[in-house]
């Protein structure tokens, strides 16, 4: 098993640096062991016009076979002879992959003590594989559509069967050999994911932590590729449980980076707090002291703008409180909210609905609980509250006619998403707030001006209300995530201004005890689209770039197909910032 890597240079850049790059020095033979065999290091060329570094790879057999692998779905999949005759001494699949992370360790990661410029430098190369077995189909196709979008130009040539009887055709593996101008720790993380993609098997079990791999190896590049879906699908060995991670937690990424935020601070809608079943209301008996918000206080949507801590809730009255408000009825806040929206919706006669910010699916599965109600979409930015929401409403148990109404994706709300269009109706349960006050407008856009469904409910805290929460400190906020909290003028103003600008009109209404001095705890706004709705309304703030697509699932067509898939297939664009259009 057989890899080089070549350059050119000048000079003043000399191909020799190549060695600084690899952490091997051209004038010496380096062998490393591995766990099936030994590899072996040395240059052909090194000079100042060309360098050479080659890799071979030794596979003991013996090895390899008294490990159990070489064989079936870990190996060659010629079954019948697999333990005895097989290709993994000779062909580069994952065992040239871990041979190269082993071995280029340094080099992979982007690193040169002695020269730290280096690294960063995109050098001429070339990289040549003698056979590289491809599974399934156009093997020539399948290379030039991996590598190619990464920028790499592709001379990948069938090995015939038998030269001397052409009318056999061609085997499954290819000459390759790789041309492109990149940095050298881009390429060998390309090898590293895209030789057993290309091969369809890995010689070892592919365990969880596989995804971690995949998701380093593949930062800045894997995210955009167009082959996305079946490079994670292969990669994983078809694990449909472990590719569904992955590509949520790629989505999480792409979504943190287009805000240019970490992942951690966008996927932090549930808090680190005992899971609550979904029938228990804590905040109906619980101790103002000691209680801990309901999960519809805590999981909203974190979609944009930097959020706060996860810790605990700055007025856990508002549960406590609220329930003490609500005794006579015998509901939290939280539930007092849900009958309140579900009330809005009845009168819309909304059939397909949208949660957007759905957290744990409080909600959702309220909604389904309506006989009206035939489709409810839930959108969360956070992967884990979207898990624990699937878990708490048994989606894998529902009967396959009731799990054909729910879906539930994730995006965050500042977005243009093609799969929001089309609804009769939809939420935004205590999600504004979360928002800082200039990335509003963007929601605004998204929900009102790209999505438009037919009716809108909001609410949000009423920020009044506050002062009749004996443990809630003065000047401080219900949750430490709320960026603002409106007193009912401002929310008055709000609503109308989004009204106007969007062609909806308005209507307000409290939700919880009303106090005749402060109001209710919460404000509820009920959007609904007014008639006739031609034209989309103009915004005179310029869009942002558009964000790439954006999917918590693969597509599930096609041979690779790992298993079915629980969300469709989304289309993002950034919605216009700014207040301009306010």
């Amino acid at each position: 098993m057989f890899v080089s890597i070549s350059t050119t240079g000048t000079a003043e850049n000399p191909a020799s640096d190549l060695g600084f790059l690899l952490h091997k020095h051209p004038d010496k033979v380096q062998r490393f062991a591995t766990a099936h065999g030994t590899a072996h290091v040395f240059y052909p060329e090194a000079g100042e016009q060309a360098c050479t570094a080659a890799l071979l790879l030794e596979i003991d057999p013996t090895a390899l076979l008294r490990q159990g692998r070489g064989k079936g779905r870990s190996g060659s999949p010629d079954l019948a002879l697999a333990q005895y005759v097989n290709d993994r001494p000779y062909a580069a699949s994952s065992l040239l992959a871990v041979a190269l992370r082993t071995v280029y360790r340094s080099a992979m990661k982007g690193e040169c003590a002695h020269r730290p410029e280096l690294p960063g430098r995109a050098l001429p190369l070339r990289i040549a594989l003698p056979a590289v077995p491809v599974a399934g189909g156009d093997g020539p196709g399948l290379v030039e559509r991996l590598f190619a979008p990464l920028g790499w130009q592709v001379d990948a040539r069938p090995v015939p069967l038998d030269e001397s009887f052409p009318e056999w055709g061609d085997s499954r593996y290819v000459r390759l050999e790789l041309t492109g101008t990149l940095r050298l720790a881009d390429a060998l993380q390309h090898l590293y994911v895209l030789l057993p993609v290309l091969d369809g098997s890995k010689h070892y079990w592919v365990a969880p932590d596989e995804v971690d791999k995949l998701l380093a190896a593949g930062q800045g590049w894997l995210a955009d590729h167009p082959e996305r879906a079946l490079i994670i699908r292969r990669y994983l060995s078809r694990r449909w449980s472990l590719t569904r991670l992955a590509t949520e937690r790629l989505a999480l990424a792409r979504l943190a980076e287009a805000d240019d935020r970490e992942a951690e601070e966008i996927d932090n809608a549930v808090p680190d707090v005992p899971d609550v079943p979904e029938t228990a209301d804590s905040a109906d008996t619980a101790d103002a002291t000691t209680v801990t918000a309901t999960a519809e206080e805590v999981n909203v949507t974190r979609s944009t703008g930097p959020t706060g801590p996860t810790g605990p809730i700055t007025a856990v009255a508002e549960t406590a409180g609220a329930a003490e408000g609500g005794r006579e009825r015998g509901e939290s806040l939280a539930a007092q909210r849900r009958t309140a929206i579900l009330a809005a919706l009845a009168r819309t006669g909304a059939a397909r609905v949208l949660d957007l910010g759905c957290g744990q699916g409080e909600l959702v599965g309220a909604l389904l609980k309506e006989p009206r109600v035939t489709e409810v979409l839930g959108v969360d930015v956070s992967s884990l509250a979207l898990t624990i929401a699937a878990r708490r409403l048994r989606l894998d148990r529902l009967p396959e006619r009731q799990a054909r109404r729910v879906k539930l994706v994730q995006g965050a709300l500042t977005y243009t998403d093609a799969r929001l269009k089309g609804y009769d109706a939809a939420v935004l349960c205590e999600v504004i707030e979360h928002l800082d006050l200039p990335r509003l407008p963007a929601l605004e856009y998204a929900v009102f001006g790209a999505a438009r469904p037919g009716a809108v409910v909001v609410t949000t805290p009423n920020a009044e209300y506050n002062v009749r929460w004996e443990t809630l400190p003065a000047g401080h906020k219900r949750h430490d995530d709320h960026r603002f909290e409106w007193s009912r003028a401002e929310f008055a103003a709000w609503t109308e201004q989004v009204a106007a600008d969007y062609g909806y009109t308005v209507e307000l209404e409290p939700v919880g005890p009303v106090d005749p001095e402060v109001g209710a705890p919460t404000q509820l706004a009920h959007f609904r689209l007014a008639e006739p709705a031609t034209t989309e309304p103009v915004v005179t703030t310029e869009p942002a770039t558009t964000e790439p697509v954006v999917t918590t699932e693969p597509a599930t067509t096609g041979p690779d197909a790992a298993g079915p898939a629980v969300t469709g297939t989304p289309s993002h664009d950034h919605a216009p910032e700014g207040s301009a259009h306010r």
